[in-house]
């Protein structure tokens, strides 16, 4: 079975250790990761951005005052999938380092899970949603040869 098709954009802001992140996110590899979570074709921007962008994002469209891992903001589900996702790259770093992973191991994740967020999950809503999207983020990162993310 063909995977969705994906226009993707992939932007760099002005972020610590550049070389480090843009090494561990290939443009091959950043479509691959969302193309296995897509159920329907898309057009998203991936950004990866500094500590300081993360929490002004987080903070002005979540109300919550730190940077987070990752950010989805999906603009429509179907017929295509539109979204943006940006990702804080010390967040992901640090997180990567903590949890014992690959740099980009833990990227796969965050694209997988902020791609399911693009597309209607939500992890928040219940212990049954959660579990749903666990499930489907493990599935996706054995289809790829990744490591189980949890």
């Amino acid at each position: 079975m063909a995977l969705p098709n994906l226009d993707l954009t992939l932007q760099f802001g002005d972020i610590p250790y550049a070389a480090r992140h843009k090494a561990a996110l290939p443009r091959a590899f950043v479509n691959r990761c969302i193309r296995h979570a897509l159920a329907h074709d898309a057009e998203m921007t991936v950004r990866i951005v500094d500590a300081e962008e993360g929490q002004a994002l987080n903070s002005s469209y979540r109300k919550k005052n730190y940077a987070t891992n990752v950010l989805t903001f999906d603009y429509a589900q179907a017929p295509m999938v539109m979204a943006d996702l940006v990702l804080c790259a010390p967040v992901v770093a640090a997180e990567a380092k903590e949890q014992g992973k690959s740099l980009q191991a833990h990227y796969a994740h965050l694209l997988i899970h902020g791609t399911l967020h693009a597309q209607g999950y939500d992890h928040e809503t219940s212990d049954k949603d959660a579990i749903e999207m666990e499930t489907l983020e493990m599935l996706i990162m054995a289809e790829l040869g990744l490591p189980c993310p949890y």
